[in-house]
């Protein structure tokens, strides 16, 4: 008996000590779950399509006006009191207590710059044997607005050119490449000349660089009004202020190096006590003098040259012909035995230069960054480059400020406002920051989004970057209505201008690539291999031959000119804040980034396509096999499609949040991959295997296309040797992308 009641007494004992336990286990999933940390919703926190329309009809097309009424007001070249007050402006608006930042600084940097001397203006006259003076290039453009009478205007002169004096017979070289000079050289004797050549074509260095060792001593150039103006030349009813095009006084001024960053100061942030190279070592840079002048004075000497009349792709948009020069200029003319005489008194210096810095810190993971940038120097009161786009952040700034302000918005990762300084002479302030910044910069940033000159023209969209952004930016295109359509968009309108055939998407807007170092990505893209895009809106090139707007680096470029031919009403400008915008949101708060390998996969077969059909049959004969490049772009292909792939098919908000950090680490890293130090030993600071600059003028990968044309070229197995040397890099750095796509070891 009493064991039964010991057994019935153990059964009892046990259902309550069960029933006590489930009680207690509920009641404390149930109390954990209502007292769960705030930072278990936060961790899974998606970008909010919500909040991106209510971002879109914040932007103001008419605040946008203002910013650039206010960024234009006096020129602001680098380093001078226009700058510093631009520096005082931005300050004073990213610290704004209710539309401001979280917070705002300036970066310091001592940066070595070129100016011409306004003691001592740059002079080019036409001499006659006599010295007398014939011809005197005008100095100053003509004045059509109180903007051009501002004292603080530049001189037109070319940054970085050596001073000199210098004299000569002129010659004609159309756009100042190797091949012209070439050219030339076939039947005449170049040594002691001053050569005169266009913009376009080769870069503005190399137009000094290229002639110097055929003898030239000095180098006039100029913008050809066939080039920018489509022939029209007068400013009685064709041209400023009558229509966009260019006067026949107004010169572009430019910086005449190679390189970019301080030239100082090269992989190394220019901070006071930084060490520096002397001067007399610098490269890149030209070795002759060089001036730009306007077009009505390249008239004139151009019209009276000499000699056998230039090939037809050299002429130009003067009523004339283009003679090579005799040297120098025709026996009938009144310059007859005439020589050109250039006196340069340019100068350098090491000034301070300031970036002013933003950030609006992320809430979940505030050590990524998305990166947004412009310039904010320019070389007279440069209302389009570069105040368009820094109007444009300044909108964007404002109306994501004042939300943070108000508590209705904070992003998950952070942002980073950058307004570089001293880009008009290398882009210097951006390449200082990387320099600077470089190892927390290559481990945490997602993204850099540069909008420089925000509006060309008030037509289409033109955006360019890595392959990876191209959906996002498609995205964000759909979403922002065409400026002046009720019912298209800016994607649709872009892919009316614009457009493509993938294999993968059908017909889709064509996507230029960052491949140069036209602005400031290209630190970014080239030195730390950071996911870039650079987007502006831009006229239909298939309506004019203007290879940029017209007063580019002129003293035309001013509120006054943005206002009546650019953007009237400023809703291009809205609808570029509108998109860029929308791609910087969803970059910053996205749980998984945005970004879809397999278009880069497309690009990387169609770059191989064309090398094979260019290259492989010339390879093969000489024992050098393509098929590493083949294996490494399927395997990336491979790899790309398969991480789209578990993407799509997870649900990873409800996944352990360091499976979405992994996998976004991996989208993040990606291009960092395609870097090598080692790749291209004669191009400073640039890495990445498939975006560097290129000469060879093909749709492909540009170490192996610039290898392979001086190989051929030259016909020297060394050169041969470097072709398999880049292949080797390239299907390496491509097999490595690859490797850091697919599931971790």
């Amino acid at each position: 008996m009493m064991v039964l009641v010991k057994v019935l007494i153990g059964i009892v004992c046990g259902a309550v000590i069960l029933t006590m336990g489930i009680l207690i286990g509920n009641y404390g999933i149930a109390k954990s779950s209502s007292s769960a940390p705030s930072w278990v919703k936060d961790v899974v926190k998606d970008v909010d399509e919500s909040f991106i329309e209510k971002f879109l009809s914040e932007v103001d097309n008419i605040q946008i006006q203002e910013n650039l009424r206010e960024l234009t007001k006096v020129p602001h070249m680098a380093t001078t009191a226009g700058d510093e007050q631009t520096v005082q402006y931005m300050l004073k608006r990213w610290q704004d207590p209710k539309t401001g930042l979280d917070e705002a600084w300036r970066e310091e940097y001592m940066v070595y710059l070129s100016f011409p001397d306004p003691k001592k203006p740059n002079k080019v006259t036409v001499v006659s044997p006599s010295e007398t003076v014939l011809h005197t290039v005008r100095a100053k453009e003509k004045s059509y607005t109180p903007d051009q009478d501002d004292p603080e205007v530049v001189q037109p002169y070319a940054a970085y050119s050596p001073a000199g004096n210098v004299m000569g017979k002129l010659v004609y070289a159309n756009q100042g490449k190797l091949s012209d000079y070439q050219e030339l050289n076939k039947t005449l004797d170049l040594s002691g000349t001053i050569a005169i050549t266009k913009y376009g074509g080769a870069g503005r260095a190399a137009k000094a660089i290229n002639a110097a060792p055929f003898g030239v001593v000095g180098v006039l150039v100029y913008t050809d009004p066939l080039d920018i103006n489509d022939g029209l030349m007068s400013d009685i009813n064709e041209t400023y202020p009558h229509s966009w095009y260019l006067p026949p006084s107004g010169v572009e001024r430019g910086s005449f190096n190679t390189h970019y960053g301080d030239l100082l100061t090269p992989y190394l942030a220019a901070k006071e006590k930084t060490y520096r190279i002397p001067v007399k070592d610098i490269t890149g840079i030209p070795p002759i003098p060089i001036q730009p002048i306007g077009f009505e004075d390249a008239f004139i000497l151009i019209c009276k040259l000499g000699g056998e009349a230039a090939p037809i792709t050299w002429q130009g948009g003067f009523n004339c012909t283009y003679n090579f020069g005799g040297p120098g200029f025709r026996n009938t003319s009144e310059f007859n035995a005439s020589d050109v005489k250039l006196d340069i008194f340019n100068y350098g210096e090491v000034k301070n230069s300031s970036n002013v810095m933003g950030i609006i810190r992320g809430s979940v993971e505030p050590d990524r960054y998305v990166i947004y940038g412009n310039h904010r120097d320019s070389w007279v009161h440069g209302a389009i480059d570069p105040s368009s786009g820094t109007s444009v952040m300044l909108e964007l700034t404002r109306v994501l400020g004042q939300m943070v302000k108000q508590g209705k918005w904070r992003p998950r990762r952070s942002i980073i406002f950058g307004s570089w300084g001293a880009e008009e002479f290398g882009l210097i302030g951006s390449a200082e920051y990387t320099e600077q910044y470089f190892t927390k910069l290559s481990e945490r940033t997602i993204a850099y989004i540069n909008v420089d000159i925000a509006v060309f023209a008030n037509v289409t969209l033109r955006a360019s970057g890595m392959p990876s952004l191209q959906n996002v930016i498609f995205n964000a295109t759909k979403q922002v209505k065409a400026p002046g359509s009720v019912s298209s968009s800016v994607y649709d309108n872009w892919l009316k201008y614009s457009n493509r055939t993938s294999p993968e998407h059908g017909d889709i807007p064509k996507m230029g690539y960052l491949t140069g170092a036209g602005s400031d990505y290209a630190a970014f893209v080239h030195y730390l291999g950071i996911t870039s895009i650079d987007m502006s809106y831009t006229y239909d090139r298939s309506k004019t031959n203007a290879r940029i707007y017209p007063a580019y680096h002129t003293a035309y470029d001013t509120f006054d000119y943005a206002s009546k031919f650019i953007d009237p009403g400023f809703t291009s400008h809205q609808a570029v804040a509108r998109t860029a915008g929308n791609v910087l949101i969803r970059l910053a708060d996205s749980l998984v980034l945005p970004f879809i390998c397999s278009d880069y996969a497309e690009v990387l077969k169609a770059f191989l396509n064309i090398a094979l059909n260019l290259y492989k049959t010339q390879l093969q004969a000489r024992n050098i096999s393509m098929e590493p490049l083949e294996r490494a772009v399927e395997s990336f292909t491979s790899a790309a499609s398969h991480l789209d792939q578990v993407i799509q098919s997870s649900d990873l908000a409800n996944e352990t949040p360091l499976k979405v950090r992994r996998i976004n680490d991996q989208l993040m890293l990606l291009d960092r991959a395609f870097l090598n130090p080692l790749a291209f030993p004669d191009k400073y600071a640039f890495r990445h295997v498939i975006w560097a600059s290129s000469s060879a003028g093909k749709q492909t990968f540009p170490g192996l296309a610039d290898a392979f044309v001086k190989a051929e070229s030259s016909g020297q197995s060394s050169d041969w040797d470097k072709v398999h040397y880049h292949l080797s890099v390239l299907s390496q750095a491509i097999e490595g992308a690859a490797n850091t796509l697919v599931d971790v070891i």
